[in-house]
């Protein structure tokens, strides 16, 4: 019997350290195995996801890549939506792919350490092939938006080091599982950064009034605005207001 709970327990322990402890034992691994690049990345992937992806935007009158990009993260149903646009801007929904996991309420990001996925409009600014998640994007929060509120609120640690990745766990991030996370990096690659949007929603504007929960900070109404007005330029939807 003890020896039944003795590898049972480090079985659990192992399990533990590959799930939760990447951020330790993976950039040994790397060392190790040597580091891939963006370029030796994409090529291995692209065949496969533009296989995949391809017909979805060809279906909905998109081309592959497309000219515009939008990432759409909805936090209660843990969704996140892929909508496109050609040089007319007029978006299509391509596909939609279940976030794995994501920690944290409803509401924005406000200090390092508080496990919030942050809400809000970003950007993608790199690329991270040798992720501890297998492949990671790199959000750009705080923006101006987040920098200012933090500033006026004296809060001098709003958080950083914000990712899309892969795998099935997060602090803060939008953990996509590998497949997708496989597709997202390469299309967003393709498409170019500077012509991708990021939009992280506490809920879909479409489906439901965005209500700050009753501790937030009065400014969160605004940002509640924003993402309202985003996501109708976005999708065409009329919003709950």
């Amino acid at each position: 019997m003890k020896k039944i709970l003795v590898v049972c327990s480090l079985i659990l322990i192992t399990f533990l350290i590959y799930q939760h402890g990447r951020a330790v034992w993976h950039p040994i691994a790397v060392k190790f195995m040597g580091k891939k690049t963006v370029a030796e990345v994409i090529t291995a992937l692209n065949s496969q996801t533009e296989e995949d992806l391809s017909p979805l935007f060809l279906k909905s009158g998109i081309s592959y890549p497309p000219k515009k990009l939008a990432l759409i993260a909805f936090k209660d149903t843990d969704i996140l939506q892929v909508w496109a646009a050609n040089g007319d801007n007029v978006f299509k929904k391509i596909k939609e792919y279940p976030i794995l996991a994501a920690s944290g309420e409803l509401g924005p990001k406000l200090k390092e350490g508080d496990r919030q996925v942050p809400e809000g409009l970003y950007k993608v600014v790199g690329f991270n092939p040798n992720s501890a998640y297998h492949l990671s994007m790199k959000i750009n929060y705080p923006n101006a938006f987040d920098l200012q509120h933090a500033k006026e609120e004296g809060r001098n640690s709003p958080g950083s080091n914000i990712f899309i990745h892969g795998k099935n766990a997060s602090i803060g991030c939008l953990a996509m599982g590998d497949s997708a996370i496989e597709a997202l990096f390469t299309l967003v690659y393709k498409t170019g950064k500077d012509n991708t949007k990021i939009l992280i929603a506490p809920s879909d504007p479409s489906r439901v009034k965005l209500i700050p929960l009753a501790h937030s900070p009065d400014w969160v109404i605004e940002l509640y605005k924003k993402i309202n007005t985003t996501h109708k330029l976005i999708t065409g939807k009329n919003n709950k207001l």
